[in-house]
């Protein structure tokens, strides 16, 4: 009976020319989910702390560098999956080497202003010694959010150089997903 009462009250409403929409309280409280972060939401760099930086110097096993990004827009926002990262080498015959990715599955990361996330890079480091058409001297990284289009641009501060695999299906340089 309450519900007859309640349509037929509602229809007499509509009929005289105003309409109703009914949201419940709890609706009107929840905020939109974040959206993703774009380049220019925020800033990155190479983690060069001293229990972050690569051991360029341990040939022949693997070491890892690190790079963040840091949301300095003034709203959260989210990454997820994989930046893309191109080496430019410092030697002529290097040329460009964009790293393949890892098989570890990508997180959403959430951002608040001012959070930092990063990812890392699997390197294979190699001597000096090694022949110069077997290594890679990095020089500067591309680094692209997620998603995005636009890149940084990081020079390499570690020095050293990688075995150059950059034709390889499974090489010892690759990178992790953001957040891993």
């Amino acid at each position: 009976m309450k519900t007859k009462m309640i349509t037929v009250a509602l229809a007499a409403i509509v009929a005289g020319g105003t309409a109703v929409a009914a949201v419940p309280a709890s609706a009107a409280t929840v905020k939109a989910a974040p959206t993703r972060c774009h380049t220019t939401d925020l800033k990155a760099g190479f983690a060069t702390g001293d229990d972050a930086k690569p051991e360029m110097g341990r040939t022949g096993k693997q070491t890892q560098a690190f790079i963040w990004f840091t949301n300095k827009s003034n709203r959260t926002c989210t990454l997820s999956g994989f930046a893309g990262v191109d080496m430019v080498g410092a030697q002529r015959t290097d040329g460009t080497w964009s790293l393949v990715r890892s098989s570890k599955r990508p997180t959403k990361i959430t951002l608040g202003r001012g959070d930092t996330t990063d990812f890392s890079i699997s390197l294979l480091p190699v001597a000096r010694s090694t022949p110069q058409k077997e290594k890679f001297v990095p020089a500067t990284f591309l680094v692209t959010p997620p998603n995005e289009t636009r890149h940084f641009t990081l020079k390499w501060p570690f020095g050293g150089q990688i075995l150059k695999q950059d034709g390889a299906t499974h090489p010892g340089t690759y990178l992790n997903p953001v957040g891993q």
